[in-house]
């Protein structure tokens, strides 16, 4: 009897994680791979993780500034496939940032270019993302 209801178990938790995994969308995939360290509004952790409110399109602007934004180590460990990674951190730039998003002129994040990415985890983000903010600002 214990026996039959454990697998009667493993089968339901197999069959609802695959609904669950195939009925994913951005926001479910921002909440289980990003809210940990950005938060549910996104405004960042006293740990590191800046707020996308001014800094996401902004840094989607350059070229330096994407690569950073492929290369964080949350993006790099998140466990979904390029074409879903991609989904996210265009609904991020819309959800967190989207005034900026449109004034900017935003080119949306492909699986393609997240996929060229994807095994090159950045060592350093925080010393990194000052870098490429900077090499910005002075730009301008």
């Amino acid at each position: 009897m214990f026996e039959r209801t454990r697998v009667a178990s493993l089968l339901l938790a197999g069959v609802l994680g695959s609904a669950v995994a195939a009925s994913a969308d951005p926001w479910s995939d921002y909440m289980l791979h990003c809210q940990g360290c950005h938060g549910a509004d996104g405004v960042g952790s006293r740990d590191g993780a800046p707020p996308f409110r001014g800094n996401f399109a902004r840094l989607a602007q350059s070229e330096a500034g994407r690569a950073y934004l492929l290369h964080v180590p949350g993006v790099q460990a998140a466990e979904l496939d390029a074409a879903r990674l991609a989904a996210v951190l265009n609904w991020i730039a819309r959800r967190y940032d989207g005034e900026e998003t449109e004034r900017s002129g935003f080119r949306p994040f492909t699986a393609e270019e997240v996929a060229r990415a994807l095994g090159q985890p950045l060592v350093a983000p925080r010393a990194e993302r000052g870098r490429v903010l900077g090499e910005e600002h002075s730009a301008k």
